[in-house]
């Protein structure tokens, strides 16, 4: 009996360890592919010339070269999440941030990116995302296919901030504060930021009015001269032409 019970703990040890041999496979498989994930979200970085004034939106898609001309800056934000910009709009951006905060001292106002490069399949899941929620009519009219996303340029930023130690993070929170959009709004010229979907011109931009969405158009004097004419980016290109 004993030595047929130690057969029995043997065999039964012998089960255990194979099937925690086999989780851990499994943990580092998911890891690894967890990981896979994560990159594919990462552009890579080109090494030519940015045309600042691309148009992306409803109708005119990302070009096709896009992600080999363009050069990122990787960032992780308060919430812990990965932020990749186009270089030349984060330097842009930390400018921004600075004014700001410095402005908005006695609030002890903090500016943060909630996000600005978005892969086409990140874009993917947020059209499954708000179909289910709101439908497709909804999305249709509102939210972006993969691939017609401004988000792709990685010159598009979506902005949040902490206002001394409370995240205001969702959007429906951030337009409680329209006092502090005022102060950032005003300062995006100086440093090559519009106010891409502004109030009002819902039917040329195709996107309802979004105070955190700004988009760097590569110069002061440009962002200037579309923020002083009143104008929306399509309507600003297309007098140009």
């Amino acid at each position: 009996m004993k030595k047929r019970k130690t057969k029995l703990v043997w065999l039964t040890a012998a089960v255990i360890a194979a099937a925690l041999a086999l989780c851990a496979c499994s943990g580092q498989g998911e890891a690894a592919d967890e990981k896979k994930a994560a990159q594919k979200e990462a552009p890579v970085s080109g090494d030519t010339e940015v045309d600042y004034m691309v148009l992306v939106n409803f109708e005119n898609p990302l070009p096709d070269d896009w992600l080999d001309r363009v050069k990122f800056h990787a960032g992780i934000n308060s919430v812990g999440d990965d932020v990749f910009t186009e270089t030349g709009a984060h330097d842009a951006y930390l400018k921004l941030k600075d004014d700001v905060e410095k402005e908005l001292s006695d609030r002890k106002v903090t500016l943060e990116l909630d996000s600005a490069y978005r892969s086409e399949a990140a874009q993917q899941k947020i059209v499954d995302e708000f179909t289910e929620k709101y439908g497709e009519e909804y999305v249709k009219k509102y939210v972006a296919a993969p691939g017609y996303s401004e988000h792709h340029t990685g010159l598009a930023l979506d902005l949040y901030f902490i206002v001394g130690d409370k995240t205001v993070y969702e959007n429906e929170d951030l337009v409680q504060y329209p006092e502090i959009w005022e102060v950032i709004h005003k300062r995006l010229p100086e440093y090559g930021f519009i106010l891409r979907y502004p109030e009002g011109r819902e039917d040329i931009t195709g996107a309802n009015y979004e105070p955190w969405h700004i988009r760097y158009v590569g110069s002061p004097e440009t962002a200037k001269d579309i923020t002083e004419k009143g104008l929306t980016l399509e309507e600003y290109l297309a007098d140009k032409k």
